[in-house]
């Protein structure tokens, strides 16, 4: 069932329950846990966390005053601000500010309400993922977000999938042409969101360019 069929209502319950979800997922972390790199590249789980409650702190007026600081870069601000205030607040702040927030109305300026459930279902793989959790997001909410991958949102995303064509094991759902890449529907969705993997997720000759290089 995608966001064509899904009402405003559905997709409002989808992003509540996603965030409550995540909040007892961060609950669990040891501080090591909090501190390991998430997917988000130069990010640690701490600091995805607090990229994800920052559109609950901060006004339209602050968020225009913290990029007029970082030049016009949104994505100077983004990161500059995940580091601020992942030193700022406490894990158990973070969690609860997740958690507190989950019938918050925030949403991208872009993409409307399958956009923001987009954001917290790919951030909470983000940080599930490269801890090895195994959390499956419900088959609905990734229908959802995976429906609104196109040329322009993997454009946007910096995510290169030309020459390949994704397919979902796990549901019916394939995207693009080429050299077959299988997995997860939401391990692909990670890919569609300019993320690499770790090894054993996919399956295929082209899956070694998405995967994560070695430390």
């Amino acid at each position: 069932m995608g966001n064509e069929v899904m009402g405003n209502t559905d997709i409002k319950a989808a992003i509540a329950a996603e965030r409550r979800e995540l909040a007892a997922v961060l609950d669990g972390l040891t501080v090591d846990q909090w501190d390991t790199p998430s997917l988000c590249a130069g990010w640690t789980v701490r600091e995805v966390a607090a990229h994800m409650t920052m559109g609950f702190r901060y006004s339209l007026t602050r968020t225009v005053r913290e990029l007029v600081r970082s030049r016009g870069s949104l994505h100077r601000m983004t990161d500059r601000c995940a580091r601020e205030d992942a030193a700022a607040h406490t894990t158990r702040e973070l969690s609860a500010l997740l958690a507190d927030n989950a019938d918050h109305p925030w949403r991208p300026p872009v993409g409307g309400l399958a956009a923001a459930l987009g954001h917290d279902v790919v951030h909470g793989l983000d940080i599930t993922v490269p801890l090895g959790l195994d959390r499956r997001v419900p088959e609905d909410r990734v229908r959802i977000v995976l429906a609104g991958v196109n040329a322009r949102s993997l454009r946007f995303f910096g995510a290169d999938v030309s020459g390949v064509e994704l397919r979902a094991t796990d549901l019916d759902w394939s995207f693009g042409t080429g050299t077959p890449v299988s997995g997860a529907a939401q391990d692909l969705l990670l890919l569609a969101f300019g993320r690499r993997l770790p090894p054993g997720r996919l399956h295929g000759d082209p899956t070694g360019r998405f995967l994560l290089a070695r430390a």
